[in-house]
């Protein structure tokens, strides 16, 4: 019995001694810093979608209006690895000719616009007939990284000013950091059309677009603990 009981007695030992050793006992203060900022996109994804048209028995075919896009895009001084195919309405367009004359194919464009006055220089120089339809598939900026990184480090910094201050308050100082979360909460605009897409594929002349420059807001906030010394 008496066996049993010193046994029971080193285990409860054993179990405090650990307990002891994982229990942080610093004093410690945790905190929240934010660092936002706005920034205008420099970089715009948009698609443009051409479709074949008849005007009495003549079709303007996509062949046609492709060649019109690709000029313009070339003229506009757009890189090739800018200037993309996206998609083809029919994924057998030539089956689906053949078996009707009077199919009107589609195909979507993606171009990156480093310049946005670059996006009416192009459309001026495409059929305004063979436009279905244009619309903004994504925003950038090209020094986002950066930014970010500059952001993460303000929000740290705002973090760390606010703990020395409260701590401060209570006459101790502030010790090293003991834990760092990064939150990002940044929003990017909406991808949206830019042009009606009935009336401005009819229209006489190609239609000017609404593209607008959209903030872009970047958002971090970090939760810091730190030691009180």
């Amino acid at each position: 019995m008496k066996k049993l009981v010193l046994a029971a007695v080193l285990v409860a030992s054993t179990i405090t001694a650990t307990f002891a050793q994982t229990v942080d006992l610093r004093r410690k203060i945790e905190v929240t810093g934010i660092a936002e900022l706005e920034v205008t996109p420099d970089i715009i994804n948009v698609t443009i979608t051409l479709k074949e048209y008849l005007d009495g028995k003549k079709k303007t075919t996509i062949s046609q209006l492709e060649s019109q896009l690709e000029k313009a895009v070339a003229e506009a001084g757009i890189a090739k690895e800018d200037f993309t195919v996206n998609s083809l309405s029919s994924w057998n367009y030539a089956t689906e000719k053949k078996k009707n004359p009077d199919f009107l194919a589609s195909k979507a464009y993606g171009i990156k616009f480093r310049d946005l006055n670059k996006f009416d220089q192009i459309l001026s120089k495409i059929d305004p007939k063979g436009i279905q339809a244009t619309n903004i598939d994504s925003y950038d900026y090209s020094k986002l990284n950066a930014v970010k990184n500059d952001l993460k480090l303000k929000a740290l910094l705002a973090a760390r000013d606010k703990a020395a201050f409260l701590v401060a308050g209570l006459g101790d100082k502030l010790g090293g950091a003991i834990n760092i979360v990064e939150n990002d909460n940044s929003s990017f605009p909406s991808p949206r059309n830019v042009m009606y897409m009935s009336k401005s594929a009819m229209a006489d002349v190609a239609p000017e677009s609404d593209i607008d420059f959209k903030k872009i807001k970047l958002s971090f906030q970090i939760q810091a603990v730190f030691e009180i010394k």
